[in-house]
């Protein structure tokens, strides 16, 4: 009897998938829970397994196809004691083709995979800290060779994001690669965020004293307690409730001509991942302590470069917190996560020359940004919406009062 393997369901609004890499070939002897094949999708890479015992009889869609979901990807055949193997179908090799990993060979991210084959770098003399290696882990382990070895690659041309071996030597060489299906849809989706949502951006500082040298004098206990930094983003996280509290339409969403109100708080936390950024979700973060805030951002943090986090930590949110400073930004203006009306913007602390009481002091300061959709939110909104992140941020004690 033969059985189906397709693509499953991915999760909420995503439809499609690529095929990245096929771990068994035609002709393989399969166990139950087996992987089978990796997937690659605008959120997250996964494995398709086998449910069943039994043998690869043939494979729909080779690596690089894309496929939606219920597509048939293979056919799995029952297994018959004492029957050997199904021949493997010679094919012609594609040129870059994949191979399949060795038995011996650590799990790795796709790309991961790309980068350790063009450096020759072996997967299983990689070090990595998480389940699965990535290309982070892969460069790390890279050795600078010296000029003229055969391994030598030429450096990326300008605007290129992945390393892959030019076709020969030139100094105004050029590759080509393309794009991952999650930096396809960041792209997708950052345009059409831009025209279909009316949006707007506003600005504001805020000094960071209070909140510093809260953390300066409660750090060790905290961490000895909890187990975990106290950073701050947990008091962004807070402060960002209790604004979205005072005004409701910033938590909201339009659906045709109707606003839906949400009465909950998911909070999106950006952080950076291979192949693009990614969102997060912290549900319900209007009940969560400054530990659990703290516990949740670095776990997913560490899943986002293990490449480890699920569709279920993507899912929804109602608002989104994106912190540039992390990279050194000092202002920008971030683009909307649609459905939702509004993105808060965090940036480098910088000491910067503030008038106080009417003298010049040097307080560690940061611009805050708000992007918001003009079609619900009015200007006057977003900018009390940014005064309430500051009156909060500049003395934290209102946020205990508020609850």
């Amino acid at each position: 009897m033969a059985t189906n393997i397709v693509v499953p369901e991915l999760g909420e609004s995503v439809v499609e998938a690529r095929v990245a890499k096929w771990l068994k070939k035609p002709g393989d002897h399969v166990n139950a829970g087996d992987p089978l094949v990796e997937l690659e999708t605008e959120k997250i890479d996964l494995e398709v397994s086998a449910d069943r015992a039994g043998t690869l009889r043939s494979i729909a869609h080779e690596a690089g196809a894309d496929v939606k979901v219920g597509e048939v990807l293979a056919i799995l055949d029952d297994a018959v004691p004492g029957v050997p193997k199904v021949p493997e179908v010679p094919k012609v090799p594609k040129v870059q083709e994949a191979q399949a990993p060795s038995a011996a060979e650590k799990k790795a991210t796709p790309t991961a995979k790309n980068v350790a084959r063009a450096h020759d770098v072996k997967l299983d003399a990689v070090a990595t800290s998480g389940p699965r290696v990535t290309k982070q882990d892969v460069l790390k382990a890279t050795t600078p060779l010296a000029p003229g070895t055969r391994h030598e690659a030429p450096p990326p041309a300008r605007g290129t994001r992945h390393e892959a071996p030019a076709v020969e030597r030139s100094e105004r060489a050029e590759t080509r690669e393309r794009m991952s299906k999650r930096r396809a849809t960041i792209a997708r989706r950052l345009v059409e965020a831009q025209r279909t949502a009316a949006m707007l951006t506003t600005f504001n500082e805020v000094d960071m004293s209070a909140v510093m040298q809260l953390r300066e004098r409660r750090k060790e206990a905290f961490a000895k307690k909890h187990g975990v930094g106290l950073g701050i983003a947990s008091f962004f996280v807070k402060a960002a409730v209790g604004a979205l509290k005072a005004f409701p339409p910033i938590n909201a969403e339009i659906q045709g001509d109707e606003v839906v109100y949400k009465h909950y708080y998911d909070i999106g936390m950006a952080v950076g991942a291979e192949g693009g950024l990614v969102v997060p979700v912290l549900r319900d973060a209007d009940r969560m302590s400054f530990a659990g805030v703290e516990l949740a951002i670095r776990a997913f943090a560490k899943r986002a470069q293990d490449g480890t986090l699920t569709l279920e930590d993507l899912k929804g949110g109602t608002f989104t917190i994106t912190n540039g400073g992390v990279f050194g930004s000092l202002m920008s203006t971030p683009i909307l996560n649609p459905p939702q009306v509004g993105i808060l913007g965090l940036h480098k602390i910088a000491d910067r020359a503030v008038p106080v009481n009417g003298q010049v002091v040097i307080r560690p300061m940061m611009y805050l940004a708000l992007s918001y959709d003009h079609r619900l939110v009015d200007g006057r909104e977003a900018v009390q919406f940014l005064v309430r992140i500051k009156e909060f941020i500049e003395d934290p004690a209102w946020m205990l009062l508020e609850g």
